[in-house]
């Protein structure tokens, strides 16, 4: 681009960020270097207005706004923010939108993609919203990664306490997950003789509407849960994560423990299988989580590793993303 971009970030509050571990921080950081223009905002803070301002024409131009706020970001524990004064921005004057706020994947979360659906493109009137709200919103990732059996681990989704029983029995060793959860909160591993399986499922359909993941224990994850991180379809890098002791989880909020990964054959073999639909639906910046030879999550809301990949690689993948978003803007290719 020949002028630096206004990028607006919807993101959970950036005071309370980790900024040697969260990858919105690091694409803010990239994005500064740039000489970019940094607003940030909380989904709350965003509204959508429709209807004509005068019975013969006068249609809104400002159909999408954030009470938002300038700002700019260091690298300085304790100091990593200052923030201008709050004000009301139309995000259709924004070059690019980050929807980077954490799942769960609720109805909050759904209506936030419907709204900045109404502005997400290039052009005038327009932002690319990375990464594209309608494939996020059809892409949540237990359910994206579906569309690959072959790929996969041998998984249940499913209302059903029969069903749910007896893919125990048969498969003896299981995980049980929230169907729209993140972080590993709700996660379960439960054997063959663990007499719990029937109060935990009493406990969750009494509390949610919501259908279980179901998928057997794979073994492989005591080596680690690989994340692979993509950038339009394209593997750049992965950590292992490492589940601490005692512990089935991997994921790094509960103690799960970075290490550097290569990329093996089965991999490459799995990117290069879903690769061409990330990029086709606009999904720009996406974590997958590989544990032995099966692939478990297609992760496009808001994926994490980018720091850790980088520390140990010595790469810069903020700065790959961004040069997939300018190169999205300076050929129009966007999935509106």
């Amino acid at each position: 681009m020949s002028r630096p971009l206004k990028v607006a970030v919807q993101m959970d509050p950036l005071g309370g960020v980790d900024i040697n571990g969260d990858s919105t921080f690091a694409m803010m950081l990239e994005a500064q270097a740039r000489g970019y223009e940094l607003f940030v905002y909380q989904v709350e803070a965003l509204s959508l207005s429709e209807g004509r301002t005068a019975a013969q024409g006068g249609q809104r131009t400002d159909r999408v706004t954030a009470r938002a706020r300038a700002v700019t970001v260091r690298r300085r524990a304790g100091d990593h923010a200052t923030f201008g004064p709050e004000q009301v921005i139309n995000l259709a004057d924004m070059d690019v939108v980050l929807m980077r706020q954490d799942p769960p994947f609720d109805m909050a979360y759904i209506t936030a993609t419907h709204i900045l659906e109404h502005i997400h493109g290039i052009g005038p009137g327009r932002a690319l919203v990375v990464n594209n709200p309608a494939a996020v919103r059809n892409a949540p990732e237990k359910i994206l990664v579906t569309h690959y059996p072959d790929l996969m681990p041998p998984t249940l989704v499913t209302w059903d306490v029969k069903a749910i029983l007896e893919f125990r029995a048969k498969w003896r060793d299981i995980i049980v997950k929230p169907l729209f959860g993140n972080g590993g909160a709700g996660v379960f591993r439960i054997r063959e003789d663990d007499p719990n399986l029937n109060a935990l499922l009493e406990m969750h359909f009494a509390r949610s509407r919501e259908p279980l993941m179901i998928q057997r224990y794979e073994p492989a994850v005591r080596r680690g849960d690989k994340r692979i991180i993509l950038v339009d379809g394209v593997p750049v890098g992965a950590i292992d994560r490492i589940p601490a002791e005692g512990e089935t989880r991997s994921n790094m909020h509960v103690g799960g423990r970075p290490v550097r990964a290569e990329l093996t054959a089965r991999d490459r073999e799995i990117c290069d299988a879903i690769g061409p639909m990330l990029r086709e639906q606009g999904l720009i910046f996406v974590g997958i989580d590989v544990i032995g030879e099966w692939l478990t999550e297609i992760n496009v809301t808001s994926p994490t590793g980018l720091q850790e990949i980088d520390r140990f690689d010595g790469i810069n993948t903020a700065g790959l993303i961004w040069d997939a978003i300018v190169s999205r803007l300076v050929t129009g290719g966007v999935d509106a």
